[in-house]
């Protein structure tokens, strides 16, 4: 009997065998493929990687080549703020020149007014050796003439002054204007984004001019996508709101978008 059930005891261990070899087989085949997909990530990642690294070389290199323009522009912009300044001083200087002989000549005009009274009041007397009415009368037209002058020299001197004021308020207006076309153009890239409540982190801040409330435009490839709007500024960071009604449908800021320096909206 035993030798009889031998042969159906190998068979069914044989089958038992074969059914184990090809799940193994099978589990072998799900790994191998789920290796070549691993791998295939791998490279994907690694090209990525790459052509990113070749897309910032490029830019850098091209950064480069504008540094000697953009240190000249830079240069020249200076000079013109400083000449700026430098008459700004001189005009404001000159206001406060103007303005101390004004007070001095209302002085004057108050004296020549007080002494023109009291000659005009002051009483004809029969001493032989008082001046006599002529002469009293020549003093008072002498002193009015006098008064007169102070008064026109009063009148050129405001007149003046005002267009030194006016000189002053173009200049500080054009100083303002030159310190915020030289904020304007400023580059920085996005350095995170939160989607949940659409603020962005960038990597320039207070030392590169940027005040709250400004514009910075969003570009990606040399093409606009959107724009940001700063909320908080810090040294060498600022956060901005994402203006989603610039954004085109389906686009999102993302970490390593270049941002340009737009402005401040009064």
């Amino acid at each position: 009997m035993i030798s009889a059930a031998m042969p159906k005891i190998l068979a069914g261990i044989s089958v038992s065998m074969l059914i184990v070899a090809a799940v193994f087989g099978v589990l072998n085949s799900v790994r191998v493929k789920g290796l070549h997909l691993d791998l295939a990530i791998a490279i994907a990642a690694r090209d990525a990687a790459e052509h990113g690294r070749m897309a910032q070389a490029k830019e850098f290199k091209s950064r480069q080549t504008k540094i000697p323009g953009t240190s000249a522009k830079s240069a020249d912009a200076e000079s013109k703020a400083a000449k700026v300044e430098a008459e700004l001083a001189k005009v404001q200087k000159e206001k406060a020149d103007l303005e101390t002989r004004l007070e001095a000549n209302q002085a004057e005009i108050a004296s020549l007014q007080k002494c023109a009274e009291e000659v005009g009041n002051k009483p004809a007397e029969a001493n032989p050796g008082a001046p006599s009415t002529v002469e009293l009368q020549a003093e008072l037209d002498d002193a009015r003439r006098q008064r007169d002058s102070a008064e026109r020299e009063k009148v050129f001197l405001s007149e003046t002054i005002r267009k030194a004021q006016e000189r002053s308020t173009q200049l500080e207006e054009e100083k303002k204007r030159r310190a915020a076309a030289g904020k304007i153009g400023v580059r920085g890239a996005v350095l995170a984004v939160n989607q949940a409540y659409n603020f962005v982190v960038l990597s320039l801040g207070g030392r590169q001019g940027v005040e709250p409330n400004s514009e910075m435009l969003v570009v990606r490839d040399g093409t606009l996508i959107g724009k940001i709007r700063i909320s908080s500024v810090e040294p060498a960071t600022a956060i901005g709101d994402i203006v989603t009604s610039s954004l085109a449908r389906g686009v999102q800021v993302q970490p390593g978008d270049i941002v340009i320096y737009a402005g401040t909206n009064s």
